[in-house]
């Protein structure tokens, strides 16, 4: 008789999370964690494993939800990113998002949770203020990036959902942590590359943060400002039909 119990409940013994961990060093190389620092991503806990091969090896074992907490607590750089792509999205709960954004400490690892994971959660809405008004520099950015990143695959959600996070967006500006206000900067720019609507609404934010006295604020206005009213990305929103994201 087959057994009732869901697919993917049977916690993953020492051996797998071993072996799977085993799989990251073989795809290792000095050179690769070596040439971290240059993207300001931490070496002492990475192997050296470039992200391609991360994914597929992620698509080689599936998802598997217990697998994916037991590589999140090993520690490693390239065991928390495979962590992030064998998860089960349905199945991650708030408390799960919650302790693991209490653990970013690299904008890599804040970037892949959020743009392969946490933002295809049912939960990924409701985490947006709370962590963007954090107090630590890459939980923070957590907040802003998870803002991207809905902008960028959430199809149908309405532009209210987004006016609605442009006084977090300029409130956020002020951050002068340089991965705070990159985030930040991100934000604004997924925003505004919605539809017609959206992009005036972030447009009017842009300039009216170029204009700030503060530092970071006008870098993040300007960057964004920049991009939004290029003619590329005029264009295309101009070519795009009614709606986000389309």
């Amino acid at each position: 008789m087959p057994s009732s119990k869901p697919k993917g409940t049977r916690k993953p013994s020492g051996k797998e999370v071993g072996a799977a961990v085993a799989s990251l060093k073989r795809l290792a190389s000095k050179k690769t964690r070596d040439g971290m620092a240059r993207y300001g991503l931490p070496s002492d806990k990475a192997l050296g494993v470039p992200v391609g091969k991360i994914q597929q090896l992620a698509k080689s074992r599936g998802r598997n939800h217990e697998l994916a907490a037991a590589l999140w607590d090993n520690g490693w750089y390239e065991a928390r990113l495979l962590a992030a792509y064998v998860d089960e999205p349905e199945r991650v709960t708030p408390a799960q998002m919650d302790r693991w954004c209490r653990d970013f400490d690299n904008w890599g690892i804040v970037d892949t949770v959020c743009f392969v994971l946490f933002d295809r959660t049912p939960h990924a809405w409701g985490k947006i203020e709370p962590w963007s008004q954090r107090s630590d520099e890459f939980g923070k950015r957590a907040g802003f990036v998870l803002m991207a990143c809905l902008a960028l695959h959430d199809k149908i959600a309405p532009d209210e959902n987004f006016l609605a996070w442009l006084p977090l967006i300029e409130k956020g500006a002020r951050d002068e942590r340089n991965f705070v206000k990159k985030g930040v900067n991100w934000a604004l720019r997924a925003i505004g590359r919605r539809n017609l609507a959206l992009h005036a609404a972030a447009v009017t934010v842009a300039q009216r943060l170029s204009a700030s006295p503060q530092a970071a604020a006008r870098w993040v206005g300007k960057d964004a400002f920049r991009e939004l009213t290029s003619p590329a990305v005029t264009r295309r929103l101009k070519q795009r039909r009614p709606g986000g994201g389309r």
